[in-house]
């Protein structure tokens, strides 16, 4: 059995975490527009995007950093993001890269590929890429695209994304005729228990 080490309790650790998670997404973001490798930022941070548009104090952090390409500009993506410092992996059918050479799976740029099922057992595909907008600071999964791919997977923290999206209002009772017939009934879910 391993133990765990644990560190003082510390503001500075708590905000490094967050701006690490920052940093890492805003220089994949920029290694791939520089390589002009289309992408759009998908996840925890397009939630949270979305969320700081409406209410600040309502955003989410996340650990996760994910990003939707097309699996044809893999090995583009892959020469912009090494450039940028980032370590190719594919490991449990998933492809990463991680921040540096000593970097975690969960310190890493997630890869979402586009147009493709994440899971064999999923309705739907990824969306593509250009169901997106540009931002300041990168390109953002489109909030249908997000909401979709959110109802897909429905996770525990998808199920919490989307909560989050209709407590500040961007998710209601009108999306049920915006998503897919077979994703409704997850929709219906959460709006009838909104507190989980």
């Amino acid at each position: 059995m391993s133990v765990t080490t644990y560190h003082k309790v510390s503001w500075e650790r708590m905000s490094n975490a967050v701006e690490n998670v920052r940093r890492r997404l805003l220089r994949a973001a920029q290694a791939l527009e520089q390589a002009k490798v289309p992408y759009a930022v998908a996840g925890g941070n397009a939630v949270a995007a979305w969320v700081s548009r409406v209410d600040e104090a309502a955003v989410r952090n996340t650990q996760d950093v994910d990003i939707v390409l097309r699996r044809a500009d893999l090995l583009a993506a892959r020469a912009a993001l090494e450039r940028a410092g980032f370590v190719y992996r594919h490991a449990a059918s998933i492809d990463m890269f991680l921040d540096g050479p000593d970097a975690k799976a969960r310190d890493a740029v997630h890869i979402v590929f586009a147009s493709e099922k994440v899971r064999p057992d999923y309705d739907s595909p990824a969306p593509d890429v250009s169901e997106s907008e540009t931002t300041e600071t990168f390109h953002l999964l489109s909030l249908d695209a997000l909401v979709r791919m959110k109802l897909t997977s429905f996770h525990d923290k998808d199920r919490v994304h989307l909560r989050d999206l209709m407590e500040v209002g961007l998710v209601d009772a009108s999306w049920l005729t915006r998503v897919p017939a077979a994703l409704r009934f997850r929709l219906q879910e959460l709006l009838d228990n909104p507190e989980g």
